[in-house]
């Protein structure tokens, strides 16, 4: 069939979970057989989210191909299983600059440049994934259905060129197009009442821009009885079976089947005039639930790090959470400043924590409360787990207090550190630009076969060689000239990328679980694939 578009709006308020609804709407149409993708449009004129401190957006989310986004691309892996690439996410600035390149070029032959219809052509070429697919990369038509999730919150000037871009777009394909808005019903405590005229405005806002929501979905903390849809159906011209009420769940997990349960995905496929058929059992979705609503063993985890905002960590929490769920545990994060670390402190702030994950970061700030965790940990052996800067924070600790290395640091830390045991990477040396410069992406690590990290992949999977590929996303690396002290002394070198020989994991055998990843496991764990090494930390810290 021809490629099908599903184009995910927001309105009354941002925050409302946009993210999670394009991918629950994916993995419905993937339940019924359709090869979908998701791709996230975001109105902010910077070109990726890649130097945007955590408290602006939530953590950067990384693909394979090395494309910093944002973390709604970890929801549409995490939920459909799918590998996003850099042409799954999409800002202002790049579709800006991408017209201002050709236009220097010459490309537009002196013609004036306007948002309409350049801007908006290009924002149409990327929606429609027709823009920039080379060497061999999947093309629309490969797709049964493209995902589009527009970001903000409609009314905002910034998001008016990808409005108009739909409104065309909806127009040229006709019943191979749909629009799902979602927005916010709120409850008056007061006067004891659910409210639908912000929903009413919203809608009313985005058919003053030419477009008419085809199904909404209706945010709410309360039940919205069949009444209440009906007005809203009456009042925003849609049916009543697309209007469709999107509850607070105990899981965002939970979202698909709630979904699937009222009818969302039938919904779709009939405004498209495709046949809907019968209702996919889901079986694999609805054991993963059942596991996790029969955890009820609470296992308590520490996240050491400098952000205390919920999504500064979000895939790591999520990984956490899933490979509890695997394990029959129910975990819960919590977060421990590293700011507010001293030797004084540090068994009080770990107390009760059957674990901790040592987190990335990029700056000095609370990096010294890192490395007195990471002590703490490895002098009492609680499973401990380091993150990229947090993999750093263990290195430049084991060289302090057991290579003797009183002064060691990383050169990000302290350029002029005598023991640099963490480096700046050589290929670095020489970039001068911040943006989309590190070292990003997916890359090979070969595993010593018997360690730990091993052990952990083989356990999920039978590893038909012993090289993984992870994601990364850092400057810095472990130093190799110190690479035989710490192999001598008891921290080993255990993850090696066989091209350039840059260490990706170290551990400790002789403790419980003490294990250091220079890349970022947390983007490749998905529901039903949980990562191999959050289940073996996990289990280490359940039992």
């Amino acid at each position: 069939m021809n490629t099908k578009y599903i184009f995910v709006t927001g309105g009354v308020v941002s925050s409302l979970g946009k993210g999670i609804i394009s991918a629950s709407i994916g993995k419905l149409l993937q339940a019924r057989g359709y090869k979908i993708t998701i791709q996230k449009f975001d109105p902010y004129i910077n070109i990726d989210p890649g130097t945007l401190n955590p408290y602006e957006h939530g953590e950067c989310y990384v693909t394979d191909d090395g494309m910093e986004t944002d973390l709604d691309l970890g929801h549409y892996e995490r939920f459909t299983g799918i590998r996003t690439t850099r042409h799954n996410s999409v800002t202002t600035g790049r579709i800006y600059k991408a017209v201002i390149d050709r236009e220097r070029r010459g490309d537009y032959l002196g013609k004036t440049i306007q948002v309409v219809p350049h801007i908006t052509d290009e924002i149409k070429r990327r929606m429609l994934r027709v823009e920039g697919m080379k060497d061999g990369e999947t093309k629309e038509e490969d797709y049964d259905f493209v995902i589009t999730e527009v970001g903000g919150t409609i009314g905002d000037i910034e998001s008016a060129p990808f409005m108009e871009a739909i409104r065309q777009l909806r127009w040229e394909l006709g019943r191979n197009a749909v629009c799902v808005h979602l927005t916010y019903v709120p409850y008056l405590k007061a006067a004891g009442e659910l409210k639908t005229k912000p929903t009413q405005h919203s809608v009313k806002e985005l058919q003053s821009m030419g477009i008419q929501p085809d199904i909404l979905v209706l945010r709410t903390e309360h039940h919205l009885d069949d009444a209440m849809r009906q007005k809203v159906a009456s009042f925003c011209n849609v049916d009543l079976e697309c209007v469709v009420q999107s509850e607070d769940m105990p899981s965002i997990y939970e979202v698909p089947v709630n979904m699937q349960r009222q009818g969302l995905d039938a919904a779709i496929l009939r405004k498209m005039g495709i046949p809907v058929g019968e209702t996919p059992a889901m079986k694999p979705w609805r054991s993963f639930l059942e596991k996790q609503r029969m955890a009820s063993r609470e296992v308590r985890i520490g996240l050491v790090g400098k952000y205390d905002l919920q999504d500064a960590y979000k895939s790591i929490r999520e990984s956490l959470s899933l490979a509890g769920i695997y394990n029959d545990v129910k975990v819960r994060a919590e977060f421990v400043n590293s700011e507010d670390i001293t030797h004084d402190n540090v068994a009080e702030r770990l107390q009760g924590m059957a674990g901790i994950v040592i987190c990335p970061g990029f700056g000095n700030r609370g990096t010294e409360g890192k490395i007195i965790a990471a002590e703490y940990c490895r002098e009492h052996d609680m499973p401990t787990f380091g993150i990229c800067l947090g993999m750093q924070m263990m290195v430049i600790e084991f060289a302090r207090n057991v290579l003797g290395y009183k002064d060691a640091n990383s050169a990000e830390m302290e350029a002029q550190t005598e023991h640099n045991v963490i480096d700046l990477m050589e290929e670095q040396k020489d970039v001068k630009q911040m943006g989309g410069t590190m070292r990003l992406g997916a890359y090979d690590c070969q595993l010593k076969e018997g360690s730990t990290a091993w052990q952990a992949y083989s356990s999920i999977s039978a590893l038909a060689s012993s090289v993984i590929s992870e994601r990364h996303r850092h400057r810095y690396e472990f130093n190799n000239r110190y690479r035989t002290e710490y192999e001598e002394k008891g921290m080993k070198c255990v993850g090696i990328n066989p091209r350039a020989d840059l260490v990706e994991i170290v551990e400790i055998p002789g403790k419980r679980w003490y294990i250091g990843t220079q890349f970022h496991p947390e983007y490749s764990s998905t529901v039903l694939h949980p990562h191999p090494l959050f289940m073996s930390f996990v289990k280490t810290c359940a039992e």
